[in-house]
């Protein structure tokens, strides 16, 4: 019962009064980024496959640059990233406007996250098992390593997520969440600024 309906209906209540709450903060954000990032905007909206695979448009705070290089080429991720944009992304700040995404049901405060939609056809049948509750803007894989685990094992611990969902479970990465944004752990791999693309195979 919970998955299937309660857990919806707390995510609603929750994200309803938390954005009547923090939308000055929000604001404040928007304005500072319209200028850190140099007309690039102050939003980033991608396209990303919520439960059951539908596809839906992601909302998150923009924290890089759209700068170029001689070839017109994009320049690397850690070229682009504004210091402000680091700091957000470091303290996932970053991720509030995905409380939009949860209002309208896209998302849910806790669960795998949403990925690229051309992962989709590269997960194995065991790892598109994480489409079957709704994306979460943090989860069971990022209160474990986040960013500095393999793609494997990210998903091995979605796939746990979905088969062991619960209030208590869901509680539990409510508050290691906190502790992991404080502590600011797990939030680039060994070798990115980021997280390396996932080719169905790391």
């Amino acid at each position: 019962m919970y998955s299937c309906f309660l857990k919806r209906l707390i995510d609603f209540v929750i994200v309803f009064f938390v954005l009547a709450v923090i939308w000055p903060i929000l604001l404040f954000m928007a304005i500072w980024l319209h200028f850190a990032n140099k007309g690039a905007g102050t939003f980033f909206t991608q396209e990303r496959p919520g439960k059951n695979s539908k596809i839906f448009k992601v909302i998150k705070f923009k924290t890089m640059t759209d700068e170029h290089d001689e070839d017109g080429n994009l320049m690397p991720d850690e070229k682009r990233l504004t210091r402000i944009g680091k700091f957000i992304r470091s303290t996932s700040v970053d991720e509030l406007p995905q409380l939009i995404n949860v209002l309208k049901g896209d998302m849910a405060l806790i669960g795998p996250r949403p990925l690229l939609p051309q992962y989709l056809p590269l997960y194995t049948k065991e790892q598109a098992r994480r489409h079957n509750v709704r994306p979460g803007i943090t989860g069971w894989a990022q209160v474990n390593g986040r960013n500095a685990i393999s793609w494997t094992k990210k998903f091995e611990l979605d796939v746990w997520y979905v088969d062991h969902c619960s209030f208590l479970l869901d509680l539990k990465i409510f508050f290691l969440t906190i502790k992991k944004v404080f502590v600011r752990e797990g939030i680039s791999s060994d070798t990115s600024v980021t997280m390396e693309p996932f080719n169905g195979n790391n």
